[in-house]
């Protein structure tokens, strides 16, 4: 399919405006902050950004992956910035987050995957923002268990890896990630510390089918993971990955019904939720 396909009814986008959004907007501009909201051109942006909350992408916003789906840049990152962490502490501060999501580019380029970036970040928004609960939205690290125990050790609420797709669609979709890799990670966090939650996300409408969808809503059930999010998946330009086909509201719904069957105590299923969507309310 060389062109995009035409958007359906329900896929329909607020545009931004008002207070909450103009000021985070303002601040993310002044301290020249990343977000995954802006950078991955997020459909939920103006609902989130209006009620304050945002998904800050640490490690710059230049991804060293070229996944098919995912409209962050790729090429060679920029230096780390070590006043980073420091300044999305007073950003959470200054907004009043009570639950902070974060979220980074991969880092393959540096020898420890940009793991130190995150714990520091994770430390400075503690210091400054003592009772802020954090979910930690994380690339798959190669699946080097020595640096993932860094990010188990301190001990976010949430630590979420998205699958994106199914087995057969991965190497495709995601290119230099692994399906089974992506599992591995999810399982050994669990294991690892069982007071974590752990979670996942997938898109619909990249060519799987449902049988495909619930098999691997399944092999998620297995490793333990406690959260699920489900959504479309829209094509970010036309040199990425084309939309298949778009996902009726009433398929989100069933396959809502058949996550929450399954065990999973929060599954986010609908046409514009992503990976932080509703994230607040995974905590609790």
């Amino acid at each position: 399919m060389n062109n995009r396909q035409k958007k359906p009814s329900w896929i329909k986008v607020k545009l931004p405006m008002g207070g909450e959004y103009n000021k985070l907007q303002r601040l993310v501009s002044t301290h020249k902050l990343n977000t995954i909201c802006q950078s991955a051109s997020c459909p939920n942006i103006a609902e989130c950004w209006g009620k304050g909350v945002a998904t800050f992408m640490i490690l710059g916003n230049i991804c060293t992956r070229s996944c098919k789906f995912c409209g962050v840049k790729t090429g060679r990152p920029e230096k780390i910035d070590w006043e980073e962490p420091k300044k999305v502490a007073e950003s959470i501060k200054i907004l009043n987050v009570k639950h902070a999501v974060l979220t980074s580019v991969n880092r393959d380029d540096l020898k420890d995957m940009g793991v130190s970036l995150w714990v520091e970040t994770i430390n400075e928004i503690r210091f400054f923002n003592p009772h802020v609960t954090i979910e930690t939205l994380i690339p798959d690290f190669k699946g080097e268990k020595k640096i993932i125990e860094k990010i188990i050790n301190v001990k976010p609420e949430v630590i979420s890896h998205n699958l994106e797709t199914v087995p057969r669609l991965t190497k495709k979709v995601r290119v230099q990630a692994k399906y089974n890799r992506s599992i591995e990670v999810l399982q050994y966090i669990k294991n690892r510390n069982n007071n974590i939650r752990t979670k996942t996300g997938i898109m619909l409408g990249l060519g799987e089918t449902i049988e495909e969808v619930i098999r691997t809503m399944e092999d998620i059930k297995m490793s333990k993971v406690d959260i699920l999010t489900i959504g479309q998946y829209l094509q970010p330009s036309l040199k990425h990955y084309p939309v298949h086909s778009f996902i009726h509201p009433e398929q989100f719904k069933e396959l809502r019904y058949i996550g929450l069957k399954m065990g999973f105590k929060y599954v986010e299923s609908g046409p514009l939720v992503r990976s932080s969507y509703h994230a607040d309310k995974h905590v609790k």
